[in-house]
Protein backbone atom coordinates (compact mmCIF):
# COMPACT_ATOMS: atom_id res chain seq x y z
CA UNK A 1 0.00 0.00 0.00
CA UNK A 2 2.89 2.55 0.81
CA UNK A 3 4.82 1.51 -2.62
CA UNK A 4 1.85 2.66 -4.68
CA UNK A 5 1.18 5.46 -2.46
CA UNK A 6 5.28 6.45 -2.43
CA UNK A 7 4.44 5.92 -6.72
CA UNK A 8 1.90 8.09 -6.71
CA UNK A 9 3.50 10.90 -5.09
CA UNK A 10 6.49 11.04 -7.15
CA UNK A 11 3.75 11.36 -9.81
CA UNK A 12 2.00 14.29 -8.79
CA UNK A 13 5.44 15.83 -8.18
CA UNK A 14 6.87 15.22 -11.56
CA UNK A 15 3.84 17.50 -12.48
CA UNK A 16 3.41 19.80 -9.58
CA UNK A 17 7.08 20.38 -8.51
CA UNK A 18 7.59 23.33 -10.86
CA UNK A 19 4.52 25.34 -9.95
CA UNK A 20 5.21 24.72 -6.66
CA UNK A 21 8.65 25.70 -6.70
CA UNK A 22 7.46 28.91 -8.93
CA UNK A 23 4.50 30.21 -5.92
CA UNK A 24 6.63 29.60 -3.74
CA UNK A 25 9.92 31.48 -5.12
CA UNK A 26 7.36 34.46 -5.42
CA UNK A 27 6.96 34.85 -1.91
CA UNK A 28 10.51 34.13 -0.30
CA UNK A 29 12.47 35.94 -4.13
CA UNK A 30 15.22 32.84 -3.30
CA UNK A 31 15.28 29.72 -5.66
CA UNK A 32 17.69 27.51 -3.49
CA UNK A 33 15.09 28.70 -0.70
CA UNK A 34 12.27 28.21 -2.82
CA UNK A 35 13.31 24.45 -3.71
CA UNK A 36 13.98 23.74 -0.11
CA UNK A 37 10.28 24.64 0.97
CA UNK A 38 9.09 22.90 -1.37
CA UNK A 39 10.80 20.16 -1.02
CA UNK A 40 9.78 19.97 2.90
CA UNK A 41 6.34 20.09 1.68
CA UNK A 42 7.13 16.71 -0.59
CA UNK A 43 8.45 15.23 2.87
CA UNK A 44 5.22 16.01 4.46
CA UNK A 45 3.55 14.62 2.04
CA UNK A 46 5.06 11.43 1.95
CA UNK A 47 4.70 11.59 5.84
CA UNK A 48 0.69 11.78 5.91
CA UNK A 49 -0.40 10.64 2.68
CA UNK A 50 0.21 6.85 2.96
CA UNK A 51 -1.13 7.02 6.79
CA UNK A 52 -4.22 9.71 5.99
CA UNK A 53 -5.09 8.60 1.99
CA UNK A 54 -3.84 10.37 -1.06
CA UNK A 55 -5.76 14.14 -1.11
CA UNK A 56 -8.44 15.18 -3.82
CA UNK A 57 -6.47 17.77 -4.95
CA UNK A 58 -2.96 15.89 -4.30
CA UNK A 59 -1.76 19.37 -6.05
CA UNK A 60 -3.16 22.19 -4.09
CA UNK A 61 -2.22 19.99 -0.88
CA UNK A 62 0.86 20.41 -1.69
CA UNK A 63 0.92 24.00 -2.78
CA UNK A 64 -0.93 25.01 0.28
CA UNK A 65 1.65 22.98 2.56
CA UNK A 66 4.29 24.88 0.77
CA UNK A 67 2.84 28.23 1.08
CA UNK A 68 2.55 27.68 4.87
CA UNK A 69 6.23 26.90 5.17
CA UNK A 70 7.04 30.19 3.24
CA UNK A 71 5.22 32.25 5.14
CA UNK A 72 6.56 30.54 8.23
CA UNK A 73 10.29 31.36 7.56
CA UNK A 74 9.27 34.88 6.36
CA UNK A 75 7.93 35.41 9.99
CA UNK A 76 11.04 33.96 10.89
CA UNK A 77 13.01 35.84 9.21
CA UNK A 78 11.63 38.88 10.20
CA UNK A 79 11.65 38.09 13.62
CA UNK A 80 15.38 37.71 13.44
CA UNK A 81 15.74 41.27 11.68
CA UNK A 82 13.88 42.92 14.28
CA UNK A 83 14.94 40.83 17.17
CA UNK A 84 11.07 40.75 17.85
CA UNK A 85 10.28 38.08 20.75
CA UNK A 86 6.38 37.88 19.53
CA UNK A 87 4.32 38.91 16.18
CA UNK A 88 1.31 37.23 17.78
CA UNK A 89 -0.60 34.20 16.94
CA UNK A 90 -3.36 35.61 14.55
CA UNK A 91 -2.38 36.30 11.22
CA UNK A 92 -3.93 39.66 10.83
CA UNK A 93 -2.66 41.21 13.66
CA UNK A 94 0.64 39.72 12.20
CA UNK A 95 0.16 41.62 9.11
CA UNK A 96 -0.36 45.09 10.87
CA UNK A 97 2.88 44.51 12.70
CA UNK A 98 5.48 43.79 9.50
CA UNK A 99 6.61 45.48 6.90
CA UNK A 100 5.05 46.34 3.04
CA UNK A 101 7.55 43.65 1.62
CA UNK A 102 6.31 40.96 4.39
CA UNK A 103 2.54 42.27 3.85
CA UNK A 104 2.79 41.66 0.10
CA UNK A 105 4.14 38.37 0.47
CA UNK A 106 1.15 37.60 2.36
CA UNK A 107 -1.15 39.09 -0.15
CA UNK A 108 0.68 37.02 -2.95
CA UNK A 109 0.00 33.48 -1.15
CA UNK A 110 -3.78 34.30 -1.68
CA UNK A 111 -3.36 34.36 -5.19
CA UNK A 112 -2.97 31.67 -7.76
CA UNK A 113 -1.87 33.62 -10.89
CA UNK A 114 0.37 29.76 -11.85
CA UNK A 115 1.16 31.50 -15.33
CA UNK A 116 2.90 34.56 -14.27
CA UNK A 117 4.57 32.05 -11.64
CA UNK A 118 5.93 29.82 -13.83
CA UNK A 119 7.01 32.01 -16.37
CA UNK A 120 8.95 34.18 -13.56
CA UNK A 121 10.27 31.03 -12.87
CA UNK A 122 11.30 30.01 -16.50
CA UNK A 123 13.41 33.43 -17.37
CA UNK A 124 14.59 33.38 -13.44
CA UNK A 125 16.09 29.69 -14.16
CA UNK A 126 17.33 30.84 -17.63
CA UNK A 127 19.08 33.96 -17.04
CA UNK A 128 21.98 34.97 -19.24
CA UNK A 129 24.46 35.65 -16.05
CA UNK A 130 24.47 31.92 -16.14
CA UNK A 131 26.37 30.07 -18.28
CA UNK A 132 24.48 27.20 -20.42
CA UNK A 133 25.25 24.53 -18.66
CA UNK A 134 23.82 25.88 -15.32
CA UNK A 135 20.55 26.97 -17.03
CA UNK A 136 20.06 23.80 -18.50
CA UNK A 137 20.70 21.66 -15.39
CA UNK A 138 18.76 24.32 -13.16
CA UNK A 139 15.88 24.37 -15.80
CA UNK A 140 15.78 20.58 -15.48
CA UNK A 141 16.14 20.39 -11.61
CA UNK A 142 13.23 23.26 -11.19
CA UNK A 143 10.98 22.91 -14.08
CA UNK A 144 11.50 19.61 -15.03
CA UNK A 145 11.62 17.83 -11.83
CA UNK A 146 14.39 15.79 -12.53
CA UNK A 147 16.85 14.85 -10.16
CA UNK A 148 20.42 15.06 -10.01
CA UNK A 149 21.58 11.78 -10.40
CA UNK A 150 18.98 12.07 -13.58
CA UNK A 151 19.95 15.05 -14.68
CA UNK A 152 23.58 13.28 -14.53
CA UNK A 153 22.40 9.95 -16.56
CA UNK A 154 21.11 12.73 -19.13
CA UNK A 155 24.21 14.44 -20.17
CA UNK A 156 27.04 11.71 -18.91
CA UNK A 157 28.09 13.19 -16.41
CA UNK A 158 28.99 12.42 -12.80
CA UNK A 159 26.79 13.73 -9.93
CA UNK A 160 28.71 15.64 -7.83
CA UNK A 161 28.97 17.67 -11.03
CA UNK A 162 25.55 18.51 -11.35
CA UNK A 163 25.35 18.71 -7.83
CA UNK A 164 28.02 21.64 -8.07
CA UNK A 165 26.60 22.99 -11.00
CA UNK A 166 22.75 23.41 -9.68
CA UNK A 167 24.35 25.10 -6.51
CA UNK A 168 26.33 27.23 -8.30
CA UNK A 169 24.01 28.25 -10.61
CA UNK A 170 21.77 29.31 -7.25
CA UNK A 171 23.94 31.32 -5.75
CA UNK A 172 24.95 33.05 -8.80
CA UNK A 173 21.43 34.27 -9.38
CA UNK A 174 21.45 35.13 -5.75
CA UNK A 175 25.06 37.32 -5.70
CA UNK A 176 23.54 38.60 -8.78
CA UNK A 177 20.15 39.73 -6.79
CA UNK A 178 18.61 38.55 -10.13
CA UNK A 179 15.05 39.62 -9.59
CA UNK A 180 12.18 36.89 -10.34
CA UNK A 181 10.21 38.40 -12.83
CA UNK A 182 9.03 38.21 -16.13
CA UNK A 183 11.20 41.15 -18.32
CA UNK A 184 9.68 43.64 -20.15
CA UNK A 185 10.41 46.14 -22.82
CA UNK A 186 13.62 45.98 -24.50
CA UNK A 187 14.50 43.39 -21.70
CA UNK A 188 12.38 40.55 -22.87
CA UNK A 189 13.91 39.96 -26.25
CA UNK A 190 17.46 38.76 -25.02
CA UNK A 191 16.17 37.22 -22.22
CA UNK A 192 13.64 35.01 -23.93
CA UNK A 193 15.83 34.28 -26.66
CA UNK A 194 17.85 32.49 -23.56
CA UNK A 195 15.19 30.69 -22.50
CA UNK A 196 14.40 29.04 -25.90
CA UNK A 197 18.25 28.48 -25.92
CA UNK A 198 18.02 25.94 -22.93
CA UNK A 199 14.77 24.41 -24.08
CA UNK A 200 16.48 23.99 -27.74
CA UNK A 201 19.77 22.52 -25.82
CA UNK A 202 18.19 20.13 -23.88
CA UNK A 203 15.96 18.96 -26.71
CA UNK A 204 18.79 18.24 -29.26
CA UNK A 205 21.32 16.55 -27.07
CA UNK A 206 18.20 14.33 -26.52
CA UNK A 207 17.20 14.41 -29.99
CA UNK A 208 21.07 12.90 -30.69
CA UNK A 209 22.77 12.24 -28.36
CA UNK A 210 26.68 13.33 -28.49
CA UNK A 211 28.15 10.87 -26.43
CA UNK A 212 27.54 7.10 -24.80
CA UNK A 213 25.62 4.12 -25.84
CA UNK A 214 22.24 4.97 -27.26
CA UNK A 215 21.43 7.23 -30.49
CA UNK A 216 19.24 9.46 -28.79
CA UNK A 217 17.87 9.96 -24.85
CA UNK A 218 13.70 9.84 -25.29
CA UNK A 219 13.21 11.41 -21.69
CA UNK A 220 15.50 14.83 -22.78
CA UNK A 221 13.82 15.80 -25.93
CA UNK A 222 9.73 14.52 -24.33
CA UNK A 223 11.28 17.11 -21.34
CA UNK A 224 12.35 19.81 -23.65
CA UNK A 225 8.92 19.40 -25.37
CA UNK A 226 6.88 19.79 -22.62
CA UNK A 227 8.42 22.86 -21.51
CA UNK A 228 8.38 24.00 -25.52
CA UNK A 229 4.42 23.54 -25.16
CA UNK A 230 4.50 25.27 -20.91
CA UNK A 231 6.05 28.45 -22.62
CA UNK A 232 4.13 29.08 -25.98
CA UNK A 233 1.35 28.78 -23.78
CA UNK A 234 2.45 30.81 -21.18
CA UNK A 235 3.32 33.46 -23.86
CA UNK A 236 1.00 33.09 -26.88
CA UNK A 237 2.26 36.41 -28.53
CA UNK A 238 5.45 35.65 -28.84
CA UNK A 239 6.35 34.44 -32.36
CA UNK A 240 10.11 32.37 -31.36
CA UNK A 241 7.82 30.63 -28.60
CA UNK A 242 5.31 29.32 -31.00
CA UNK A 243 8.52 29.00 -33.55
CA UNK A 244 10.21 26.49 -31.54
CA UNK A 245 7.11 24.48 -30.06
CA UNK A 246 6.05 23.72 -33.52
CA UNK A 247 9.92 22.58 -33.98
CA UNK A 248 10.10 20.22 -31.41
CA UNK A 249 6.57 18.96 -32.33
CA UNK A 250 7.34 18.28 -36.01
CA UNK A 251 11.22 16.87 -34.80
CA UNK A 252 9.13 14.34 -32.47
CA UNK A 253 6.98 13.38 -34.55
CA UNK A 254 10.15 11.61 -36.55
CA UNK A 255 11.51 10.14 -33.20
CA UNK A 256 9.77 6.66 -33.14
CA UNK A 257 11.45 6.13 -36.84
CA UNK A 258 14.65 7.39 -36.15
CA UNK A 259 15.79 3.64 -34.82
CA UNK A 260 15.34 0.10 -35.58
CA UNK A 261 14.29 -3.09 -32.39
CA UNK A 262 17.45 -2.60 -31.99
CA UNK A 263 18.30 0.75 -31.75
CA UNK A 264 20.63 1.23 -34.61
CA UNK A 265 19.98 4.63 -36.42
CA UNK A 266 18.00 5.15 -39.33
CA UNK A 267 18.68 8.14 -41.25
CA UNK A 268 15.16 10.77 -42.43
CA UNK A 269 15.51 9.18 -46.14
CA UNK A 270 15.83 5.58 -44.75
CA UNK A 271 12.70 6.38 -42.29
CA UNK A 272 8.99 4.47 -42.59
CA UNK A 273 7.35 7.36 -42.70
CA UNK A 274 3.94 5.36 -41.57
CA UNK A 275 5.71 5.37 -38.17
CA UNK A 276 5.94 9.12 -38.09
CA UNK A 277 3.54 10.24 -35.22
CA UNK A 278 0.77 12.54 -37.15
CA UNK A 279 -0.93 14.04 -34.17
CA UNK A 280 2.52 15.77 -33.32
CA UNK A 281 2.89 16.73 -37.00
CA UNK A 282 -0.62 18.40 -36.89
CA UNK A 283 0.02 19.86 -33.42
CA UNK A 284 3.34 21.28 -35.27
CA UNK A 285 2.01 22.60 -38.16
CA UNK A 286 -1.13 24.52 -36.02
CA UNK A 287 1.92 25.98 -33.81
CA UNK A 288 3.64 27.00 -37.00
CA UNK A 289 0.79 28.48 -38.41
CA UNK A 290 0.21 30.55 -35.28
CA UNK A 291 3.90 31.86 -35.72
CA UNK A 292 3.47 32.64 -39.08
CA UNK A 293 0.51 34.84 -38.09
CA UNK A 294 2.92 36.75 -35.55
CA UNK A 295 5.29 37.51 -38.34
CA UNK A 296 2.93 38.63 -40.19
CA UNK A 297 2.49 35.55 -42.85
CA UNK A 298 4.60 32.67 -44.11
CA UNK A 299 7.96 32.21 -43.10
CA UNK A 300 10.34 33.29 -45.56
CA UNK A 301 8.05 35.34 -47.80
CA UNK A 302 7.64 38.42 -46.58
CA UNK A 303 9.90 41.26 -46.19
CA UNK A 304 9.90 40.99 -41.95
CA UNK A 305 12.67 38.09 -41.43
CA UNK A 306 11.34 35.50 -39.08
CA UNK A 307 13.39 34.08 -35.83
CA UNK A 308 15.28 31.27 -36.25
CA UNK A 309 12.93 28.45 -34.36
CA UNK A 310 9.79 29.72 -36.82
CA UNK A 311 12.07 29.36 -39.86
CA UNK A 312 13.40 25.67 -38.83
CA UNK A 313 10.04 24.74 -38.07
CA UNK A 314 9.26 26.08 -41.48
CA UNK A 315 11.88 23.47 -42.43
CA UNK A 316 10.92 20.78 -40.61
CA UNK A 317 7.25 21.02 -41.52
CA UNK A 318 8.50 20.92 -45.87
CA UNK A 319 9.68 17.10 -44.24
CA UNK A 320 6.82 16.47 -42.73
CA UNK A 321 4.12 17.10 -45.79
CA UNK A 322 6.39 15.15 -47.61
CA UNK A 323 4.78 11.58 -47.84
CA UNK A 324 7.45 10.11 -49.68
CA UNK A 325 11.21 11.31 -49.64
CA UNK A 326 11.01 11.96 -53.20
CA UNK A 327 8.43 14.43 -52.67
CA UNK A 328 10.35 16.55 -50.18
CA UNK A 329 10.36 20.41 -51.74
CA UNK A 330 14.32 20.63 -51.28
CA UNK A 331 14.15 23.73 -53.24
CA UNK A 332 12.16 25.73 -50.50
CA UNK A 333 14.26 23.89 -48.19
CA UNK A 334 17.55 25.07 -49.54
CA UNK A 335 15.96 28.58 -49.43
CA UNK A 336 14.44 28.53 -46.26
CA UNK A 337 18.43 27.79 -45.18
CA UNK A 338 19.34 30.81 -46.86
CA UNK A 339 17.42 32.85 -44.74
CA UNK A 340 18.08 30.95 -42.06
CA UNK A 341 21.79 31.96 -42.65
CA UNK A 342 20.95 35.57 -42.86
CA UNK A 343 19.20 35.42 -39.95
CA UNK A 344 21.42 33.13 -37.32
CA UNK A 345 24.76 32.79 -39.55
CA UNK A 346 26.75 29.73 -38.24
CA UNK A 347 28.95 27.03 -40.08
CA UNK A 348 26.09 24.15 -38.61
CA UNK A 349 23.45 26.21 -41.13
CA UNK A 350 25.55 26.54 -43.80
CA UNK A 351 26.70 23.03 -43.36
CA UNK A 352 23.28 22.09 -43.65
CA UNK A 353 22.41 24.25 -46.41
CA UNK A 354 24.63 22.07 -48.43
CA UNK A 355 22.66 19.32 -48.10
CA UNK A 356 19.63 20.69 -49.03
CA UNK A 357 21.56 22.43 -52.62
CA UNK A 358 22.92 19.15 -53.29
CA UNK A 359 19.66 17.46 -53.23
CA UNK A 360 18.28 20.27 -55.22
CA UNK A 361 20.33 21.24 -57.32
CA UNK A 362 22.63 17.60 -57.49
CA UNK A 363 25.65 16.95 -55.40
CA UNK A 364 28.24 19.17 -56.90
CA UNK A 365 27.00 22.65 -55.83
CA UNK A 366 26.41 20.94 -52.39
CA UNK A 367 29.67 19.66 -52.08
CA UNK A 368 30.96 23.33 -53.33
CA UNK A 369 29.67 24.34 -50.47
CA UNK A 370 30.94 21.66 -48.17
CA UNK A 371 34.12 22.51 -49.60
CA UNK A 372 34.02 26.19 -48.70
CA UNK A 373 34.07 24.93 -44.80
CA UNK A 374 36.75 22.70 -44.20
CA UNK A 375 39.01 25.45 -42.78
CA UNK A 376 36.48 26.85 -40.49
CA UNK A 377 37.39 26.35 -36.88
CA UNK A 378 34.38 25.73 -35.63
CA UNK A 379 33.89 22.53 -37.71
CA UNK A 380 36.97 20.95 -37.16
CA UNK A 381 36.24 18.37 -35.26
CA UNK A 382 32.62 18.11 -36.24
CA UNK A 383 31.78 14.53 -37.24
CA UNK A 384 28.55 15.95 -39.89
CA UNK A 385 30.91 17.86 -41.64
CA UNK A 386 32.99 14.50 -43.55
CA UNK A 387 30.03 12.95 -42.89
CA UNK A 388 27.74 14.92 -45.11
CA UNK A 389 30.92 15.41 -47.58
CA UNK A 390 30.85 11.47 -47.81
CA UNK A 391 27.70 11.29 -48.71
CA UNK A 392 27.88 14.12 -51.91
CA UNK A 393 31.31 12.34 -52.72
CA UNK A 394 29.28 8.61 -53.16
CA UNK A 395 26.65 10.44 -55.39
CA UNK A 396 29.79 11.55 -57.28
CA UNK A 397 31.55 8.20 -57.66
CA UNK A 398 34.39 9.21 -55.51
CA UNK A 399 34.23 6.55 -53.67
CA UNK A 400 37.83 6.63 -52.03
CA UNK A 401 37.57 10.32 -51.24
CA UNK A 402 33.91 8.91 -49.43
CA UNK A 403 35.55 6.47 -47.77
CA UNK A 404 38.59 8.33 -46.18
CA UNK A 405 36.12 11.24 -45.24
CA UNK A 406 33.82 7.89 -43.15
CA UNK A 407 36.38 7.50 -41.48
CA UNK A 408 37.48 10.79 -40.43
CA UNK A 409 33.94 11.03 -39.08
CA UNK A 410 34.19 7.81 -37.10
CA UNK A 411 37.26 9.26 -35.00
CA UNK A 412 35.42 12.08 -34.58
CA UNK A 413 32.06 10.73 -33.26
CA UNK A 414 31.68 10.56 -29.57
CA UNK A 415 28.72 8.31 -29.99
CA UNK A 416 28.57 4.37 -30.23
CA UNK A 417 25.72 3.95 -32.87
CA UNK A 418 26.54 6.93 -35.22
CA UNK A 419 29.75 5.33 -35.24
CA UNK A 420 28.39 1.68 -35.98
CA UNK A 421 26.19 3.42 -38.86
CA UNK A 422 29.68 5.00 -40.28
CA UNK A 423 31.01 2.06 -40.54
CA UNK A 424 28.12 0.74 -42.03
CA UNK A 425 28.08 3.06 -44.49
CA UNK A 426 32.18 2.42 -45.55
CA UNK A 427 31.41 -1.34 -45.75
CA UNK A 428 28.66 -0.43 -48.40
CA UNK A 429 30.64 1.65 -50.26
CA UNK A 430 31.52 0.22 -53.93
CA UNK A 431 34.68 -0.14 -55.19
CA UNK A 432 35.99 2.95 -56.82
CA UNK A 433 34.80 3.45 -60.79
CA UNK A 434 37.91 2.84 -63.10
Amino acid sequence: MHSATHQAIAAVWRIESARIVAVVARLVRDLGVAEELAQDALVAALEHWPREGIPDKPGAWLTTTAKRRALDHLRHGKMRDDKLQQLGADLEAQEALVVPDFVDALDAARQDDIGDDLLRLIFTACHPVLSAEARVALTLRLLGGLSTHEIARAFLASEPTIAQRIVRAKRTLADAQVPYEVPRGADLAPRLASVLEVIYLVFNEGYTATAGEDWMRPALTQEALRLARMLAELAPGEAEAQGLAALLELQSSRLAARTDREGRPILLQDQDRARWDHLLIRRGLTALARAEALNGGEVGAGDVLPGPYALQAAIAACHARAATPEATDWVRIAELYAVLARVRPSPVVELNRAVAVGMAWGPQAGLDIVDALLDVPALRNYQWLPSVRADLLVKLGRYAEARAELMRAVALTGNARERELLLERVAALPAEAS
